[in-house]
C-alpha cells in the first residue's frame, strides 16, 4: 500500500506509470511530475478509470475516501463516471446561475426598452451595491444574506439607493423564478427591514436623458446673460443656490481655477475646483457684472447680488416648475449622477457638496481633503454635462 513518504518520493519517468494502492486506486505518475489518483473498476462487464484528482492537493485519505464513495455506487449499480460528469454538470450549470449571472442576462433584455443612461445606472446597482452576492448560486441567497449586502449601502449614508438595490434585486429574483433558476424572492421578506426614506428632497431630475433635455433648454435661456450664467453655472458647480448668487470675485482664482468662500450652513471653508467649462463662462460673465464685488450684480444695483428667487424663476421660465426640479436640486442631481453614473467615490461628493464628511474617529476633515481628486471630478463632471447636451442636439438633428 502506499504511503505519503512514498508518493512524495515518486520520480518522474520517460512515460507513464502507475504505482497501485489497494481495492483499485492507483496513484499515475506522469512524466510532467504530476501525480494523479485514478481509481479502476469494472463497470457492466468493461473496465474502466475514474479520475480523483491529483496529489497533494487530494491526499491520500481522501483519495481513499473518494474510492470508497465509487465503490458504494458500483454496489448499487452506478458508474462511478457517469455520476461524476452529472455532478460536473450540475456544477458548471450552477455556475451559471449566480446572481451576478443572471442580472447580467435580465439588464441585457431589459436595454432594448430602456434608455442608455437607465441601463448604466442599473448595471452599475447590481454590480457594485450587490456585489458581495454577485458569485453566488441564486439558489443559495437568503433574506439575511440580501440585507446584509443592503446594509452596505445604508452605511454610506445611501439609503434611497438601498432601497432601489432592493427593487433591483426583486426583479432578478423573480425573472429566475420565472426562467425555472429559483424557488423565491428573499426580497419580499425584506419589507420594512430597511431605514425609510422619509426625508423630503427638493424636486430634482437625476435621468440623464432628462438632464439632457434641462441642459439644453438652460444653453436656449434668452433672458439676462447674467442670470444665463448662473443657471449654467448652478448645474456645473452644484453649490447651495444661495451660496452660488452671492460668490464674489475676490474668491474666485482663475489662474489657480479655484473659488474659496465660507459655507452659509457648516461656516467652514471650502475650495469648489472650476473646470475648463466654468471658466469660460466666468469669463463670459466679467463684463456684464459692472464692476461689482458680486459675480451675479441685481439687475436693479450693483451692491447686491441677484434675488433668491431669480434661478426658479428663470427655471419656471424654461418650462421646469417647482414639482420638476429648483435650484437645490441641481445638488441632488450632481450627487446621484456622480455616484450611480460616473462612479466616483462618496466622500468625493460630500466633500464637493460642502457636507460635513468625518473621519473614524470623528474628526472633521479639512478644506482640502481629496482637492485633486475633486479637481478631476468636477472637470469630469464638466464633460459628462457637456457631452449628455451635445450628444443630445445630435440625436434630435438626426432624426
Amino acid at each position: 500500500m502506499l504511503t505519503d513518504t512514498k508518493l512524495r518520493a515518486l520520480k518522474p519517468k520517460e512515460k507513464v506509470y502507475r504505482l497501485a494502492d489497494a481495492n483499485g486506486l492507483c496513484v499515475e505518475v506522469r512524466p510532467s511530475g504530476s501525480r494523479i489518483w485514478r481509481y479502476r473498476y469494472r463497470y457492466a462487464g468493461k473496465a474502466n478509470m475514474l479520475t480523483i484528482g491529483a496529489y497533494p492537493a487530494v491526499s491520500l485519505a481522501e483519495a481513499r475516501a473518494e474510492r470508497e464513495k465509487a465503490r458504494a455506487q458500483l454496489k448499487k449499480g452506478m458508474d462511478p463516471s457517469l455520476v461524476a460528469r452529472i455532478d460536473r454538470a450540475a456544477q458548471e450549470e450552477e455556475a451559471g446561475n449566480t446572481f451576478g449571472a443572471i442580472a447580467k442576462e435580465l439588464t441585457a433584455q431589459r436595454s432594448q426598452k430602456l434608455s442608455p443612461g437607465s441601463v448604466v445606472r442599473e448595471r452599475r446597482m447590481l454590480e457594485r451595491d450587490l456585489g458581495s452576492i454577485a458569485a453566488l448560486p441564486i439558489r443559495s441567497i437568503t433574506a439575511p444574506m440580501l440585507l446584509k449586502a443592503l446594509r452596505k449601502v445604508e452605511g454610506r449614508g445611501a439609503v434611497e439607493t438601498a432601497h432601489r438595490a432592493r427593487a433591483a434585486a426583486g426583479m432578478v429574483f423573480r425573472y429566475a423564478i420565472a426562467t425555472g433558476r429559483a424557488e423565491n424572492d428573499p426580497t419580499v421578506s425584506l419589507a420594512g427591514a430597511l431605514a425609510p426614506t422619509t426625508t423630503k428632497h427638493f424636486a430634482s431630475i437625476t435621468d440623464p436623458d432628462e438632464v439632457a433635455k434641462l441642459l439644453r433648454a438652460i444653453y436656449c435661456y434668452q433672458g439676462s446673460p447674467i442670470v444665463a450664467v448662473a443657471l449654467k453655472l448652478s448645474a456645473l458647480l452644484f453649490v447651495r443656490p444661495g451660496e452660488l448668487r452671492a460668490a464674489r470675485w475676490v474668491d474666485i482664482d482663475l489662474c489657480s481655477a479655484e473659488w474659496r468662500y465660507v459655507t452659509s450652513k457648516t461656516k467652514t471653508s471650502h475650495v469648489v475646483p472650476l473646470a475648463s467649462q466654468v471658466i469660460e463662462l466666468l469669463e463670459e460673465v466679467k463684463p456684464y457684472s459692472r464692476n461689482s464685488q458680486f459675480v451675479f450684480p441685481s439687475v436693479r444695483t450693483i451692491s447686491k447680488p441677484i434675488s433668491e428667487n431669480t434661478i426658479n424663476a428663470a427655471l419656471r421660465s424654461l418650462g421646469f416648475d417647482g414639482t420638476m426640479i429648483t435650484a437645490h436640486g441641481f445638488r441632488a442631481m450632481a450627487r446621484t449622477l456622480l455616484d450611480e453614473v460616473l462612479g466616483f467615490r462618496p466622500d468625493f461628493i460630500e466633500h464637493q457638496l460642502a457636507h460635513a464628511v468625518r473621519d473614524p474617529l470623528g474628526r472633521a476633515y479639512n478644506r482640502t481633503t481629496h482637492l485633486e481628486e475633486r479637481k478631476k471630478m468636477m472637470q469630469s463632471w464638466a464633460d459628462y454635462l457637456e457631452q449628455l447636451r451635445l450628444t443630445s442636439v445630435d440625436r434630435k438633428r438626426s432624426i
